[in-house]
């Protein structure tokens, strides 16, 4: 069974059973963005250390990073977001994922933020 954590950056992800996790942005982090119209993807078999630059990103607004909530070898990368940034900004959570990884140190997971714990952030912002 999954879990899903998130960072007070809007980055979320969605650790699986077997030591891997998925990560992207939050539908809070794509709105307050707006359209993504670059998305750059690191290399499969990249090791990143936690908070290290995950992916980059371009929209009509501004330029930023994704940054790596945990630490972890990248598995896999959503290659169709290079050739359609937007599903970033139309499916946050489900097909505008970024990379997924195996997890260095799993109990980094642990300081990461619940869905509560997010949702209060989000309120505070308001």
């Amino acid at each position: 069974m999954s879990q899903i954590k998130f960072t007070d950056t809007h980055e979320w992800l969605r650790i699986e059973d077997d030591g891997t996790a998925t990560i992207g942005i939050t539908d809070y982090a794509q709105n307050a963005l707006g359209d993504l119209v670059f998305v750059g993807l690191p290399e499969v078999g990249t090791e990143l250390a936690q908070g290290a630059e995950g992916s980059t990103i371009e929209s009509v607004k501004a330029a930023g990073e994704i940054h790596m909530p945990v630490a972890g070898t990248v598995t896999d990368v959503n290659a169709t977001l290079a050739d359609d940034p937007a599903q970033a900004n139309s499916d946050p959570l489900g097909a505008g994922w970024f990379i997924k990884i195996k997890l260095t140190d799993p109990a980094q997971v642990d300081a990461l933020l619940d869905q509560a714990a997010y949702d209060q952030l989000i309120a505070s912002l308001a």
